[in-house]
């Protein structure tokens, strides 16, 4: 009988970028591309002591990975970010754009400033961080580019009009820039998560009602997100996978 075959980690010596990574969904994410092999660009906005934590975790783990400070709704702030990922590892591999923010409330209470806040992290964000890691991949002929969409931008969401408008602009840029960029071997795809347990759902009112519209019953865990974007990064099943929106929620969406 011949012995099992252990299959090695899928992103050794593969640098990753993941956007918003000091808690939650990303910090999750980070974890998860640097247990597979990936150096691991920590960025955060504001909370330097949280991205630390993330990235001694991975480094006492035997991975390895920096922190890096940028607010990527900030043209200048993203160029910064690429350049110093490219200064210290040579590379950018894998983009995970998943920082976001919230500012609910409904429409008619809904201020200019709470609009626009969440389209510039959301969704401009998203394209400047892809359009400057995409003039890399585009030299390397390679590369993995994941959005963190949301279920609230295929269904709504009540007092949620600034947030699930941002999120549905990601879904068609996610499809858009896969058409565009495919013939260089960059695959563009797209997570929607549902109810997830993190902070931002945390005081979430009426969670009785949210889980009895949850098909499986529960809110689901930032590992869970995390284990789709971790297979979307890799090349075992995911190299001929682009320009397609993955529902990590529980069953609440049915297309």
């Amino acid at each position: 009988m011949e012995p099992l075959q252990i299959p090695s980690p899928q992103l050794t010596n593969r640098v990753a970028i993941v956007t918003g990574a000091s808690r939650g969904i990303g910090r999750a994410i980070a974890t998860a591309l640097a247990a597979e092999g990936a150096k691991v660009v920590v960025n955060y906005a504001a909370s330097s002591a949280a991205a630390e934590e993330v990235v001694a975790g991975i480094t006492e783990s035997g991975g390895e990975a920096i922190a890096i400070q940028a607010d990527v709704s900030k043209i200048e702030q993203v160029e910064a970010l690429v350049s110093q990922t490219i200064e210290k590892f040579g590379r950018i591999d894998v983009l995970v754009n998943n920082a976001g923010i919230t500012r609910d409330t409904l429409l008619l209470r809904m201020k200019p400033e709470d609009w626009q806040a969440v389209i510039d992290l959301n969704l401009t964000g998203v394209f400047l961080c892809t359009r400057a890691v995409s003039k890399i991949m585009l030299k390397q002929k390679s590369g993995r580019i994941i959005n963190i969409a949301s279920v609230s931008g295929q269904m709504g969401n009540p007092g949620q009009a600034n947030y699930s408008a941002a999120k549905a602009g990601v879904i068609g840029f996610t499809k858009t820039v896969a058409r565009e960029l495919a013939t260089r071997g960059i695959t563009v795809n797209a997570v929607a998560p549902g109810f997830i347990a993190t902070d931002m759902t945390s005081d979430l009112k009426s969670s009785e009602d949210i889980i009895k519209a949850i098909p499986l019953g529960r809110y689901g865990t930032p590992e869970e997100v995390a284990g789709m974007v971790r297979f979307l990064a890799g090349d075992a099943a995911a190299a001929y996978i682009t320009g397609q929106v993955f529902n990590v929620d529980g069953g609440m969406v049915m297309a």
